[in-house]
Order: C-alpha cells, then sequence, then structure tokens
C-alpha cells in the first residue's frame, strides 16, 4: 500500500525565541498532519503559538528542534520552487496603494518570472468574482473586496497550501462570513490545504478540524461536522 504523505507534517517541533537573552517557548513539542484539501481552524488565546505554527508552515521560519515538512520536503530545504507551494493571506490584507488590482495579484509571477502572469491574475480574480475591478486601487475597494483580492493574489500560483491569519479579523460579521465561505469553497473545490488562525468560534466552525492551542501546545484536536 502506498503510504500517503500529509501536505504537512509537523514532527515533534519545538521553537524558541530569546528575550533579554532568555529563550522563550512559542511551541512545545507539537506533532501535528494536515492533508490535501483540509480546512483546519487554529484557535487559542492571543501568544498560544497559532502565528509561530503558520510562520512554520509556511518556511518563513524553522524550528528550533524537530522537523516541518511540506509535500515530504524538510522546509529548511525548500528551494524557490518549493516555496510556491504556499500561499499567504493576511489580516491587514497587504495589497500595494499604488498597483492596481491586476497588478498586485499578477505580482507574485511576476517577481518569479513566469510568463502569462497577466492573464493568469484576471482568471484568478474571475474565480473570487473580482475581474471587473481588475483597474482600481486599492483605496477603492470595500474591506470584503481587498480581501477577496488578496485571496487572489494568494492563489495565483496555485500553491498546495493556504495560510491564513486571522482573515475576517477586519471585516464585518456579514463580509467575514462571505470571506469565510470563499475559503470553504476553494478548500473543497481546488483541494486546497487550509490553515486559518482565528479568535472567532464562529469562524472556527466552517473548518473540517479545529485545533485548539495553549501555551505553545496542543490542547485539543476536534473533528468538525460540515453539512
Amino acid at each position: 500500500m502506498t503510504k500517503i504523505v500529509p501536505v504537512v507534517h509537523f514532527e515533534h517541533v519545538s521553537k524558541q525565541y530569546i528575550t533579554d537573552g532568555e529563550p522563550v517557548p512559542a511551541l512545545r513539542d507539537v506533532c501535528l498532519a494536515f492533508g490535501r484539501g483540509e480546512f483546519v481552524a487554529l484557535a487559542g488565546r492571543s501568544g498560544c503559538g497559532k502565528s509561530t505554527l503558520l510562520n512554520l508552515a509556511g518556511a518563513m521560519d524553522f524550528p528550533t528542534s524537530g522537523t516541518v515538512t511540506l509535500d515530504g520536503v524538510v522546509t529548511s530545504a525548500l528551494d524557490d520552487a518549493g516555496r510556491e507551494k504556499v500561499g499567504f493571506v493576511f489580516q491587514s490584507f497587504q495589497l500595494l496603494p499604488t498597483l492596481s488590482v491586476v497588478e498586485n495579484v499578477e505580482l507574485p509571477l511576476l517577481l518569479a518570472g513566469r510568463t502569462g502572469a497577466r492573464s493568469a491574475a484576471l482568471e484568478r480574480l474571475g474565480r473570487v468574482e473580482m475581474d471587473s475591478y481588475a483597474a482600481r486601487l486599492p483605496y477603492q475597494l470595500s474591506g470584503g473586496q481587498m480581501q477577496r483580492v488578496g485571496i487572489a493574489r494568494a492563489l495565483v500560483h496555485n500553491p498546495s497550501i493556504l495560510l491564513a491569519d486571522e482573515p475576517t479579523g477586519n471585516l464585518d460579521s456579514g463580509t467575514g462570513d462571505v470571506i469565510l465561505a470563499l475559503l470553504r469553497e476553494i478548500a473543497s473545490r481546488e483541494c486546497t490545504t487550509i490553515l486559518m488562525a482565528t479568535h472567532s468560534a464562529e469562524a472556527a466552525a466552517i473548518a473540517d478540524r479545529l485545533v485548539r492551542m495553549r501555551d505553545g501546545q496542543v490542547e485539543e484536536i476536534r473533528e468538525l461536522c460540515q453539512p
């Protein structure tokens, strides 16, 4: 039988930061695996380790001990192509204000030297129903529209995993629900693994699985029933 390799695998991962010369633990012996197309909510109080876990999953940082692998490759050994397997969605959108919507979305492809960046960006904007806003600047959009553009940018290179850090934190509840439904659709339709850090119980409820963290450790793992 062929062994199924998780998209992201944390194996006895710990992470420490040095503050005033003293080690401060952020993650403690975390063992987790995330499958393809799985939507996982990371919950817990501020400082519990959610953002650190996202940073390690996306190879933006590396563990002090243990290993994190992405599609079977240790994150510290990823090349540029391996890093393109990760997309990021931010609470504050982080769109470049002087670039149009389509220019924001095509930018990752241009930086990677990819051809067909404009057509790929327009196609991705169409999937989030923002192609008609392609020529607008970010200040001309609502918060929900900016987050849709942010999601399009994160997915323009077809990553295996999408990391979303409080993606509805700057949105009203109605707009946030629309964004959550879009993320749910992306996980199901495109088989993209989504890890979403959130303080919101309502946001977490849309996921397939809840990982609750406390003081850098996994406190609870719970399967959630989806209709």
